[in-house]
């Protein structure tokens, strides 16, 4: 999909995003535990990259991380500016960021490529290298499952891709994958998480 069909689902949606999923409380506490060791590891800035409503924005900033939320949803960036004052957010692509070669130590990018084309995620990994000091530090949540394959999420399309194929796109986008984590909750979809490092 691209950004604007993103945009447009999201935006219909976001009053009700936020009151579900607007709190790092109503995320899983495994994934709080990871998101936390994996920034506590970067000394600079850290971009978060489709930041949502920005709760892991701020999550990270109170654990004494340099960060800035960004997304391509008004409604989130301005409900993430409200809520949390003291973090930067600012809207835009991660497929195109406006942002300088060589500007970040990390980008995380939890469930932020989900919506993107399968076509389109080697362009936002290449971005996400392009902007990442050499040994930056990419964290990634994903579903987990036959690559490629869409699904009827709740807000709209998304894509399913294994462990094996995102590492594969990570090597050739630049990077060196660290860490993998997988779980799969009674009545959830299957869950990864890469860790990995530009070369």
């Amino acid at each position: 999909m691209g950004d604007e069909s993103t945009r447009t689902a999201y935006r219909a949606r976001a009053a009700e995003y936020i009151r579900i999923l607007g709190s790092v409380e109503d995320m899983h506490e495994l994934d709080q535990q990871l998101i936390a060791r994996w920034s506590a590891s970067i000394n600079g800035q850290i971009i978060d990259a489709g930041c949502g409503p920005g709760h892991w924005t701020s999550y990270l900033h109170g654990q004494g991380a340099t960060i800035e939320g960004i997304d391509l949803v008004p409604e989130f960036i301005n409900d993430a500016r409200r809520r949390f004052p003291e973090v930067p957010f600012r809207l835009g692509s991660f497929i195109a960021m406006e942002s300088a070669d060589r500007i970040a130590s990390g980008v995380l990018a939890w469930y932020s490529l989900i919506h993107i084309s399968p076509d389109d995620v080697p362009l936002a990994l290449r971005e996400f290298a392009r902007i990442l000091v050499p040994g930056g530090h990419l964290l990634i949540g994903f579903f987990d499952g036959l690559p490629r394959t869409p699904f009827p999420h709740a807000v709209t399309t998304a894509y399913y891709w294994s462990v094996e194929q995102m590492e594969r796109l990570l090597n050739e986008a630049g990077f060196d994958v660290l860490d993998v984590e997988t779980r799969h909750d009674t009545g959830k979809r299957a869950h990864a998480a890469i860790s990995a490092v530009v070369r």
